[in-house]
């Protein structure tokens, strides 16, 4: 199975089972309109190819104490490929850090933070984030209010796209 070879049956069952991903293969069958065993045979493909990679749990961040969220942006001292890795490996190790992406435009990596409040934060960003390897310049954006937070990704065939 290739990227090419999504169907529409393939894009009912990513899209179900990021809605809800304890939803039994009998009821995925019923609601797009398949037969338990080829449903349940469809998904372990997209399991094996790596369509799926997991199935997780969407926790409220507030209710387990994770009050602040903050965007960081950060520019790195030197842009070589060796620099890079180090900063990403130091990233990878910091729980506080939920997603860290490498950017274009005027910043090289977009660090999305949790933190239980403010003091919390500041801590974490002065005595972690400032220490990191080859932080030249970060500026922290504090979520004021999540209009959208993520669910899940758009699901399309890719004649669709």
């Amino acid at each position: 199975m290739t990227e090419q070879a999504l169907n529409l049956t393939d894009v009912k069952i990513l899209t179900a089972l990021q809605q809800d991903g304890r939803i039994t293969n009998q009821t995925l069958a019923d609601h797009i309109g398949m037969s338990a065993s080829p449903c349940w045979r469809r998904v372990r493909q997209l399991e094996e190819h790596r369509y799926i990679q997991g199935y997780r749990a969407v926790l409220d961040r507030r209710k387990i104490g994770l009050g602040v969220m903050v965007f960081i942006r950060i520019n790195i001292d030197r842009h070589s490929e060796a620099e890079a890795k180090k900063f990403e490996q130091e990233v990878m190790q910091l729980e506080d850090v939920v997603a860290c992406y490498s950017i274009g435009g005027d910043a090289d990596f977009l660090l999305q933070v949790v933190a239980r409040d403010l003091d919390s934060f500041a801590d974490f960003a002065m005595s972690v984030v400032r220490q990191l390897p080859g932080i030249k310049e970060m500026q922290s954006m504090f979520v004021l209010k999540e209009i959208k937070p993520f669910v899940s990704f758009p699901v399309k065939r890719p004649q669709e796209a």
